[in-house]
């Protein structure tokens, strides 16, 4: 299924590349794998463009994170709503990159992540992008990255 394949530090600066044009972090990480899956960048836009700032600007889930969510579906998911082994094992996967970006970074949660590295006055002023997005951003798409099975 994958086409195309990447090395982690291409696909890991891809994202990084459309973070830095404006592209929110759920949308950076899915358009970094999106082309290896054949999904058409605007609709990796389209589909990711909602999960930024933690779901929406919640600061819930991490946007980098479900980025890397989407990929692994894209990777492991199932089309066959009966195919529950596919579907199982994609959630195993899930949880996997879950619990080792946790031992990274302690939680998934984008409130807490941006507590932990910025101020509020920084958030306001956007500085967080670079005290801590870019980092999640590069460890979420570095976990993604060997969780769907790449090697390089």
């Amino acid at each position: 299924m994958i086409s195309n394949p990447q090395t982690k530090q291409e696909t890991i600066d891809k994202a990084l590349s459309f973070f830095d044009k404006g592209y929110a972090c759920s949308q950076s990480v899915l358009l970094a794998f999106a082309g290896q899956f054949k999904l058409d960048e605007t609709t990796a836009k389209l589909i990711s463009s909602t999960f930024g700032g933690g779901m929406g600007r919640l600061r819930e889930k991490c946007g980098a994170v479900t980025g890397g969510f989407m990929v692994i579906g894209l990777a492991h998911g199932n089309t066959d709503p009966k195919d529950m082994d596919t579907k199982l094992a994609a959630y195993d996967k899930v949880q996997e990159v879950n619990r080792k970006f946790e031992a990274i970074h302690g939680t998934t949660i984008c409130a807490e992540l941006l507590n932990q590295f910025a101020t509020e006055d920084e958030v306001t002023q956007r500085l967080h992008h670079k005290l801590i997005c870019r980092k999640v951003i590069e460890d979420a798409v570095g976990l993604v990255y060997t969780s769907i099975g790449q090697k390089k």
